[in-house]
């Protein structure tokens, strides 16, 4: 049971430290994500202001809440344009080098922890969607060409729901009861391993069309009702932003895809209304742009949230028992699975071009987000597999991954830029 005073004491640490985070982050030109999961560490496991299992239970629902807008506020901020100019590059990394990435980590993970492959592959479709955020300045900072820097944030901004559907594949095939009761008709007709190319390929299709749908529905309210001349389009955006989710999730598709999809279709409503009359959708572009902002506000609050509340909710034993297998795992992912996973752009990509491209993909809050996930499930389900101490293993090893991925990869950009890119840049300048 969730109190009143234990939210407010919640709100109140969370922000209060949070702040504290941000104010550290900024005056050391350091990445946040770590410095949020430390706080939450103090707050939680550490001083008990916050209690583990209530930072838990709070974790649950914010994680759901927060994916849904950071992810619908991510597809708001994706360029059509700007993904034409890169797209194989960027399908062939959210297709094929989500994949294998999922199952090299997946694989790895169960060599070094001695578990069972699918346990392993849940992991590593938790672990399997990049975050480059705390590289955008980075990549400002140090000049990093634009191309290769719109390649590496678009890359994300598809992976992240994609990672998700295919964390939910992961859990139907170990957990045949969650998925609801769509993988297991699927599975009856073809099997464990083709019910799992059909859940997917359901998930996915279903939940962009779902998307493309809720999207353009919103864009023509807007401009039915003229919507775009009220101060309240932001509450109309968080309407179709969760109706789509919640439509997504009923269908039993991905509700964060819909979610993702929705934005993008409303962020490029120049694109796709062409043959609107200018002024309205001038009007209308105005007015989704007023939502955007105050959408990426909310989306900050819940990037606070997730990593907080996850630092809060952590159990240190596993985590420090785990410590050192954790690393060699992490450190495959950035070495080993991520280069290989990235072996096809080198079709469209230099040798060094591509070799910056691979080593800078850190894991963010999509992986955060869902690290508790499996410990959730197996607490709920009882699963003989995914046992409750594998999902604290998935937990620790998660968080492991995101934070050292973050440091290692946000410390490199310099040295890696200056070693791999600037002999590039010079000879087209010399040309």
């Amino acid at each position: 049971m969730v109190s009143i005073e234990m939210v407010a004491r919640a709100l109140i640490t969370v922000f209060g430290s949070g702040i504290i985070a941000l104010l550290i982050s900024r005056r050391y030109n350091i990445s946040y994500i770590p410095l949020f999961i430390v706080a939450g560490i103090l707050i939680g496991p550490i001083t008990m202001v916050l209690p583990r299992t209530e930072a838990r239970h709070l974790f649950n629902y914010v994680r759901v809440f927060g994916l849904v807008m950071i992810l619908f506020t991510e597809g708001h901020n994706l360029s059509w344009k700007l993904l034409k100019r890169n797209f194989p590059t960027i399908a062939t990394l959210d297709t094929l080098g989500l994949l294998v990435t999922a199952l090299l980590a997946g694989w790895f993970f169960s060599v070094v922890f001695h578990a069972p492959f699918l346990i392993g592959f849940l992991y590593g479709a938790i672990i399997s969607a990049t975050d480059p955020a705390t590289l955008i300045p980075l990549f400002k900072q140090y000049r990093v060409p634009q191309d290769i820097e719109i390649t590496i944030v678009t890359e994300s901004i598809f992976n992240d729901p994609l990672g998700i559907v295919l964390t939910d594949v992961a859990v139907a095939m170990l957990i045949v009861s969650a998925s609801g009761g769509l993988f297991a008709a699927f599975s009856h007709h073809l099997g464990v391993y083709g019910a799992a190319v059909a859940f997917f390929l359901y998930e996915v299709i279903v939940s962009i069309i779902l998307g493309v749908i809720v999207g353009l529905f919103g864009y023509w309210f807007i401009k039915k009702t003229r919507m775009y001349e009220f101060p309240e389009i932001e509450i109309f955006s968080l309407f179709l932003a969760f109706g789509g989710f919640l439509l997504g999730e009923k269908l039993q598709a991905s509700g964060y895809l819909v979610a993702t999809t929705t934005g993008i279709i409303l962020g490029n409503s120049n694109v796709f209304a062409k043959k609107e009359d200018p002024k309205v959708l001038g009007k209308v572009i105005k007015a989704i742009e007023r939502e955007v902002h105050f959408n990426e506000t909310l989306a900050d609050i819940a990037t606070i949230f997730i990593f907080v509340l996850l630092g809060a909710s952590l159990n240190l034993q596993p985590l420090v028992s785990n410590l050192v297998k954790g690393l060699l795992v992490a450190y495959f992912i950035m070495l080993v699975a991520r280069p290989i996973a990235a072996l096809p752009i080198l079709k469209w990509w230099s040798k060094k071009e591509y070799v910056f491209i691979s080593l800078e993909g850190p894991r963010g809050v999509v992986p955060s987000a869902l690290a508790a996930l499996p410990l959730t499930l197996a607490e709920k389900y009882h699963s003989a597999v995914l046992t409750t101490y594998w999902g604290e293993v998935i937990l620790a090893v998660t968080v492991i991954t995101v934070l050292a991925s973050v440091l290692t990869e946000t410390l490199w950009v310099p040295f890696l830029k200056s070693r791999l890119l600037e002999s590039g840049e010079a000879e087209k300048t010399g040309a």
